[in-house]
């Protein structure tokens, strides 16, 4: 009876296991379903940037034509903890010359609002924020070059609003040039942009800009729509500068471009676009630390181009055609119209 009774007992063992062992693999999958995503985790590691824009441009008034390294930026970015960031930007060849150009520390103080402190660009329009390494025409407009191409030491605040596709920012800075941080003010430049992405590919950004790097004051208002899909990119943009106390016009300049884009195999590359762009700006001056301020003719321009592309993650390479008419042009000497052949290499 003892033995028949063991067996009993032992084959009921034997049969209960493999039930065990399926609700183990059932549990552990259930478990696996409903566990949250790990979360990326966090380096001390930082990463390099870098984007190098050789060029060949000729006159085609004059026939005149030069070589030049346009840019050839190099950047540093990390973080020492997950809520602390930093980035370090130079130009090791703007037109042959060396700038600082980013120096910045940030704090993510909540979810979706950050805290930038140091040297960077001024939080307004769209086009001036482009980078070299992003530029759809191997020129910028003269929105982006004349009219408010400003860095600046300070700090700002950004903040996108849970789950609303809306960034705010607004920042206060020295007026006085960046090249210098040594000079106390009792003013400060500010500025303040608000970009809201629709659905369907729609965004819209609106700006307000205040800066004064002399004796004297200018306002600015920008505002920007786009619409983007898989082929097509279309933007228009359009900003106004008002000089306080002094004798200066209004400034206006404005911008419309298009660029189209399909996948191709051809040779290395695998992208191929085609752009079109018409910009311009009324007389415009810079207003100067010392007074002199620097005066800008009016002008306006058509630019159509082409451009062969090659990306794969974080590489990319373009190789871009540019012919550049002016319609309008004031400035001395004549029109400035030209050919630009352009290889920009960014990583």
């Amino acid at each position: 009876m003892t033995i028949n009774h063991t067996r009993r007992v032992r084959g009921l063992i034997l049969a209960a296991f493999p039930l065990c062992f399926t609700s183990l693999v059932a549990t552990a999958d259930d478990i696996k379903e409903t566990s949250a995503p790990a979360e990326p985790k966090f380096s001390y590691i930082p990463t390099f940037h870098g984007a190098i824009r050789p060029r060949w441009e000729i006159n085609t008034k004059t026939g005149d034509q030069r070589f030049q390294v346009r840019n050839a930026r190099f950047s540093i970015e990390g973080k020492v903890m997950p809520q602390i960031g930093y980035l370090v930007q130079l130009d090791l060849c703007d037109q042959g010359k060396i700038k600082i150009l980013d120096a910045y520390g940030k704090f993510d103080i909540v979810k979706g609002l950050t805290l930038q402190a140091g040297q960077f660009r001024m939080p307004f329009g769209v086009e001036t924020f482009r980078a070299p390494a992003n530029y759809y025409f191997a020129n910028r407009s003269f929105m982006a070059k004349q009219v408010m191409n400003y860095r600046a030491v300070g700090a700002k605040l950004s903040y996108t609003l849970p789950k609303t596709p809306l960034t705010l920012e607004a920042g206060a800075f020295n007026p006085a040039n960046m090249a210098d941080h040594n000079v106390w003010s009792k003013t400060v430049a500010w500025s303040a942009k608000a970009l809201y992405k629709l659905p369907a590919g729609f965004s819209l950004s609106a700006g307000y800009a205040s800066i004064k790097p002399g004796e004297r004051r200018a306002n600015l208002i920008d505002g920007f729509a786009g619409w983007e899909n898989k082929n097509w990119l279309v933007c228009a943009e359009y900003m106004y500068e008002k000089y306080c106390n002094a004798k200066h016009k209004d400034a206006h300049s404005y911008l419309a471009f298009v660029d189209w884009h399909i996948p191709v195999k051809w040779w290395l590359f695998n992208r191929w676009s085609v752009q079109a762009r018409y910009d311009g700006m009324t007389d415009h001056y810079s207003l100067a630390q010392t007074g002199d301020d620097t005066f800008d003719a009016a002008r306006q321009r058509v630019t159509i181009g082409s451009t062969l592309t090659y990306t794969f993650k974080a590489v990319h390479a373009d190789f871009r055609l540019n012919y550049e008419a002016y319609t309008q042009w004031k400035g001395e000497g004549k029109s400035p119209d030209r050919f630009v052949a352009e290889i920009v290499v960014r990583f």
